[in-house]
């Protein structure tokens, strides 16, 4: 039986845990935000740049070499801020399942706990019933580290392929780029 005591820590733990996560939460807008703010900025000032550039040209030849050295940079700029916007929310995330992995592993501590005390008070003859419940939760909590393990790998997988198109439309901008300058 739960007493009020163990009733309010849990409550307590659980307010502190909710505004753990909002407070990440909030830290990972922030970062999406400055992110944002500063891709403006750079973007503005190299929209104004290339305007100067663009106005000085004098024949189509220079326009064609002026399109082939921004197409490369301007690449390899969104595959940079894509890779900053998958950290802060691969970032935000983690903190979520650490604290969710957190709050699943103590809720089976306790409810452990539960069990063994009703174990241990069970009537005479009730063995078989409390070893056939135990066994359930025991296989409940393999599924469960199961799921857990499955969702890792498919986050791993997932970031792997994200690298590497990153990288691989990083290299084709490069190649375009050299094609572009050679054709100019």
């Amino acid at each position: 039986m739960l007493t009020a005591e163990q009733i309010l820590a849990a409550q307590k733990a659980n307010i502190e845990t909710l505004f753990g996560l909002t407070s990440k939460a909030f830290e990972g807008v922030e970062k999406l935000i400055e992110l944002n703010v500063t891709a403006s900025k750079l973007a503005l000032q190299e929209a104004a740049e290339t305007t100067q550039s663009a106005l000085a040209v004098k024949d189509a030849q220079e326009l064609l070499a002026l399109q082939a050295a921004m197409f490369q940079p301007l690449a390899e700029k969104t595959a940079a801020y894509s890779r900053h916007l998958y950290d802060i929310s691969t970032a935000t995330g983690a903190e979520f399942t650490k604290q969710f992995e957190g709050q699943v592993s103590d809720a089976q501590k306790k409810f452990l706990a539960v069990v063994d005390n009703a174990a241990k008070n069970a009537p005479a003859g009730s063995e078989t019933a409390v070893a056939v419940f135990k066994s359930a939760v025991a296989a409940g909590n393999n599924a469960l580290e199961s799921v857990q393990k499955a969702v890792k790998q498919a986050a791993d997988v997932a970031e792997a392929n994200f690298n590497a198109v990153a990288t691989q439309a990083v290299n084709a901008s490069k190649a375009t780029g050299t094609k572009a300058k050679r054709a100019a």
